[in-house]
């Protein structure tokens, strides 16, 4: 008598909690993301902070290359036609439009040249985390990091609060010429401080960055971050790790409040509205959120909040610096000009800018007061365009997708379009909007390995 052979049924037709589960740690070509996400207070310390993702895309370059061909998500063409814009906008870096000053300098190249760096470096960890297999970086494992980073984020938002005079000099910062270094943008990314002092109450007040590049990065990352600190340390935590993310979240309304940002405070309300609509459990995540929400108003924070909705003082740079920067895309809005321009004027004089002879005159550059005015300046209206699509285009793709990972995603791409007309993305936000954009093409590449929560 033949007995028949035992039919074999391929492991990615077995339900996710089904499968077996023999790898409980990510594989070694994962380190670059590890490397980035662990260690970013290293990086921080040295003078890198989100410019180690330039200097990860290297290892991750290499493991692409031994693995092609390679899988690319659906829309990244258009990231793909925003990075070629870029690279075409380089034509117009010597021109001053109309309205601006200053001519061709090293600080207005070697700012170009970051920032494309830092576009080709996304475009390339993207690619590196939607190939590497479930197996190989379980999407519980890359979230869980994502929560970690969130944990380093609360750390130097405290030491902001509590040490905001606390700064040093970075090796990368003594290594680098003055001409290099002593620009403002690079500056503020390789001098490792605490907290930015402004006066936005009306007298000087610190405002937590660390370990980010400055206090409107530092309130952007959170906002992202907590999102998937919440999905992989509470929807998918046991108990002791439930716990501990309680505690942490309350330890974080701290900074969160003393960083005086509005728009991760206005983030914040966004997210919990949009747990409510579409959270698994509705009626729970609004119990949770009223009661976090009476104990805030019950809490000495809720006064610093008030105290900073009625100074809102930076409202009539804003309104200056965006109304410039639209007219002076306008004049170029197919590639744009390849990086920001000072403008004359500000939002008190239209005689000049910023001079040695008056140090408050003038703004921050065009483009600074959040990405989409960045890309207009830097790209014009074409270079906008594509960014808007790229982000409203990942909603649209990956709204039907309601498993935790697929509505946290969302959640962030919805923040991104919502964060653009506020916040400049480079370079730690733009980098975990993609992060996020990378777990949603995962979560819809292939079935989830997270199972039950455990």
């Amino acid at each position: 008598m033949t007995v028949p052979a035992p039919r074999t049924v391929p492991l990615t037709a077995l339900p996710p909690a089904a499968r077996p589960r023999h790898r409980r740690r990510p594989a070694r070509t994962a380190w670059p993301i590890a490397a980035f996400l662990l260690g970013y207070p290293l990086w921080w310390a040295l003078g890198l902070g989100g410019l180690s993702v330039v200097v990860l895309a290297v290892p991750m370059v290499v493991a692409l290359w031994r693995r092609r061909p390679l899988r690319a998500p659906k829309g990244f063409g258009l990231w793909a036609l925003l990075l070629a814009g870029y690279l075409v906008s380089a034509l117009t870096l010597a021109e001053t439009p109309d309205g601006t000053y200053g001519e061709l300098a090293a600080g207005r190249v070697v700012g170009y040249l970051m920032r494309l760096a830092v576009y080709v470096s996304l475009l390339i960890m993207v690619l590196y985390l939607g190939n590497l297999t479930h197996d190989e970086l379980p999407q519980r494992t890359l979230v869980r990091w994502l929560g970690v980073l969130f944990l380093t984020a609360v750390a130097g938002g405290l030491l902001g609060v509590f040490a905001p005079g606390f700064a040093f000099t970075s090796p990368l910062e003594m290594a680098l010429p003055s001409s290099i270094g002593g620009n403002p943008f690079v500056a503020n990314l390789i001098h490792p401080t605490a907290a930015q002092m402004q006066h936005v109450l009306g007298h000087a007040a610190p405002r937590p960055e660390a370990p980010f590049e400055w206090a409107n990065a530092w309130g952007s990352d959170v906002s992202v971050l907590v999102i998937w600190f919440v999905v992989g340390w509470w929807t998918y935590g046991g108990p002791y790790r439930r716990a501990a993310a309680v505690l942490a979240l309350a330890v974080a309304a701290v900074p969160i409040v003393y960083s005086l940002n509005r728009g991760l405070w206005i983030g914040l309300g966004v997210s919990a509205a949009y747990l409510v609509i579409r959270g698994a459990r509705p009626l729970l995540a609004g119990a949770v959120a009223a009661v976090a929400a009476a104990a805030f108003l019950l809490s000495p924070l809720s006064t610093i909040v008030a105290q900073r909705l009625d100074n809102p003082h930076s409202n009539g740079i804003r309104a200056f610096t965006v109304a410039a920067t639209v007219r002076v895309a306008a004049t170029s809005p197919i590639i744009g000009y390849g990086n920001t321009r000072n403008a004359y004027g500000s939002h008190r004089t239209v005689t000049t800018g910023r001079s040695s002879w008056c140090v408050e005159c003038g703004h921050p550059p065009l483009g600074s007061d959040g990405q989409l005015w960045l890309l207009m300046i830097s790209q014009g209206f074409a270079g906008a365009l594509l960014y808007v699509a790229f982000f409203a285009g990942a909603v649209r793709r990956y709204w039907a997708d309601r498993t935790p990972i697929g509505r946290a995603g969302t959640l962030v791409m919805i923040l991104v379009l919502l964060y653009m007309v506020v916040y400049d993305g480079l370079i730690s936000a733009l980098t975990l909007y993609l992060i996020s954009f990378a777990l949603l093409w995962r979560n819809a590449g292939g079935a989830s390995d997270l199972g039950e929560a455990r």
